[in-house]
């Protein structure tokens, strides 16, 4: 039996990261989404709700129970320590969660697993925890096009939520591998990700 692969999947917001952790799926791995995760950790009764209620109070949450994004959005952006308060509850929680599910897959014999991080280069663990670490790229211009146009938000808050993330120089300078996304067809981006499967043990066939 091959080696089981950890492979790290990460790009900024607007990206094409969550296409591309689609495609690999295609091509035999299983996905690890820490965003999926969080939002389940932040939704009602999610685990996380009652520590941020306790620590940033009912005003960031909505009716349903759910922590308030857009609010949380507002406060991290103007106070500094939100940001790292609001992670140091959520962070934990995600990083058992991912851990747990990465474990069960690999008691299962899969071949490949990826693990879809927005936050992996900031984290500096995430680099011993995984093989290989795939970075989907793209020009800032296209980021902001592709949000706005999923999204309400405008191209300021996009432009903010661009710059809380880390550079892209540097995200670029831990990967291993790049796809370069932009300007390409659905059915170009899967060619690339066909291409470069076999790297993490995946069938190109």
């Amino acid at each position: 039996m091959a080696p089981l692969v950890r492979l790290g999947l990460t790009g900024g917001i607007g990206s094409g990261k969550s296409t591309v952790a689609k495609l690999l799926a295609g091509n035999g791995a299983v996905v690890v989404d820490a965003d999926a995760i969080s939002r389940n950790l932040t939704a009602p009764c999610g685990a996380a709700m009652p520590s941020i209620v306790a620590e940033f109070g009912q005003n960031f949450i909505t009716p349903a129970g759910a922590l308030d994004r857009d609010a949380m959005r507002s406060l991290v952006y103007t106070d500094a320590s939100a940001r790292h308060r609001l992670e140091s509850i959520i962070h934990p929680l995600v990083a058992m969660e991912t851990e747990r599910q990465a474990a069960a897959y690999a008691a299962e014999g899969r071949q490949c697993i990826v693990f879809d991080v927005p936050l992996l280069v900031e984290s500096p663990s995430w680099r011993h925890r995984v093989d290989h670490i795939l970075v989907v790229d793209c020009t800032p211009e296209v980021q902001i096009k592709r949000v706005m146009a999923r999204s309400h938000l405008t191209a300021p808050e996009i432009e903010k939520i661009i710059a809380s993330q880390t550079a892209r120089a540097r995200r670029l300078g831990a990967a291993d591998s790049v796809i370069f996304n932009v300007g390409l067809s659905l059915d170009e981006l899967a060619a690339e990700v066909l291409q470069i499967s076999p790297r993490f043990g995946l069938s190109s066939d």
